[in-house]
Parts: structure tokens; C-alpha cells; sequence
């Protein structure tokens, strides 16, 4: 689970406006575990309880996202969630069963996508790589905590 310090600390770093949504959606997301979707943070009691509404949880993941505080998932059903992240270049595996996210390191991409940009002419400012498969808890059968 994140904590929701390192959300409000960066928001003041960042001369972002400190907004009540803004504290409760940053809440809401340091309750989860793993990777979530806007949907998991509004079927939330905190969130229907707190009048927090669609377009401002779209907006606050938005600029969670932009502040290096989240990264977007596009799962392989198409949804899109986010997970929180350390603040290092790193790539995800996600279990396409049970959902868990696992960073990995760059293990060599940086000297693919350099050799990319030698060959295409391209200035690459950034890149992304999620990969997916079936967890080995998934694989064993064992019931696997989504982390």
C-alpha cells in the first residue's frame, strides 16, 4: 500500500492547489494494494460518502499520473489502472488472472531503445513497457494476494 504523505508533499512541491478531493483521493489510493481503477476508488464508502465524484477522481489520477506519484496500466482487457510507483525508471509484469503488479528493472531495455534510435533517427524521451502473463501463484494454484 502507498501512504498519502509522499501524495500530499509532492502536490505542495508542486504548487498544486491542496483541494479536500485531491487529499481524499490521494486517502483512497494509499488503501490500496497493487494496481486499482478509477472504478475501484469510487465504489469506495469513503468516496460515495465524500460526494467525490467521476471527473474528479479521472482528474486527480490524471495529475497523480503527470507528478510521477502513479503510472498508468493498460491491462489487457483494455481498462486502464494505475499503481504507485517509486520514482526510478522501472517496467511492470501483471498477472492477467489475478491482477498482481510486479517492477522490474530496466535489465537491458535502455540499450534496445538506444539502438532503436541509432537505427530510426528518432529522439526517444521515453518509453514504457508492461508485461503479461500468469503469476506463479496464479500457475501453482495457491491463492495469490493481489499486491
Amino acid at each position: 500500500m502507498a501512504e498519502t504523505q509522499p501524495f500530499l508533499a509532492t502536490l505542495e512541491r508542486s504548487s498544486r492547489r491542496l483541494t479536500r478531493p485531491r487529499r481524499m483521493v490521494a486517502g483512497l489510493v494509499a488503501g490500496q494494494a497493487g494496481h486499482f481503477t478509477a472504478a475501484d476508488l469510487l465504489a469506495h464508502p469513503h468516496a460515495r460518502g465524500g460526494g467525490i465524484g467521476r471527473a474528479t477522481v479521472f482528474r486527480a489520477l490524471d495529475l497523480f499520473v503527470e507528478l510521477g506519484l502513479l503510472e498508468r496500466l493498460d491491462l489487457p482487457t483494455g481498462e486502464h489502472a494505475y499503481v504507485a510507483c517509486r520514482p526510478d525508471h522501472h517496467h511492470h509484469l501483471v498477472c492477467s488472472r489475478c491482477g498482481r503488479s510486479t517492477d522490474v528493472q530496466d535489465e537491458g531495455l535502455r540499450d534496445v531503445v538506444e539502438g532503436i534510435a541509432r537505427r530510426t533517427g528518432y529522439l526517444i524521451a521515453d518509453h514504457r513497457l508492461e508485461l503479461y502473463g500468469t503469476c506463479p501463484a496464479c500457475r501453482s494454484g495457491s491463492p495469490a494476494d493481489p499486491a
